[in-house]
């Protein structure tokens, strides 16, 4: 006597099948994640380092830079640990040395004696605020 075959759910997921939901899951993870730490290292923010209007320099705020800006005065500008700011100048009052560090976009340090102005643009940060308050 021959068994009669079982009647079975042509959809019904097989051994095999489950196995390949399984590797295109875990691939499609791994591309995630490659892709996720190529973006969490690069910053977005750049240093632009304008003399009288006009760009000298311009680079990733994640780049160690040291820039001698030379015009009227002169302005030794440092790019550090994800911050820019002016480390020494022979300008009167020295405001812009006296300004700090800036790391977000939209910041600037300006050296009016010198017209030197140093401005970071890039992405805005996720904690700042996007409105305008009156």
């Amino acid at each position: 006597m021959d068994a009669a075959p079982k009647n079975r759910d042509p959809l019904a997921f097989r051994k095999g099948d489950l196995l390949a939901v399984g590797m295109v899951l875990l691939l499609a993870a791994i591309v995630g994640v490659v892709f996720w730490l190529q973006t969490v290292g690069e910053s977005r923010i750049t240093v632009e380092i304008r003399l009288d209007g006009e760009l000298v320099e311009s680079f990733s705020l994640d780049e160690e830079r040291t820039v001698t800006v030379a015009g009227q005065y002169t302005n030794l500008v440092v790019a550090r640990d994800g911050a820019v700011w002016v480390e020494e100048s022979d300008c009167p009052g020295e405001d812009c040395v006296h300004s700090g560090k800036v790391s977000q976009p939209g910041r600037a340090i300006v050296c009016l004696p010198n017209r030197m102005e140093i401005r970071l643009v890039g992405d805005r940060q996720p904690d700042q605020v996007d409105m305008v308050a009156g």
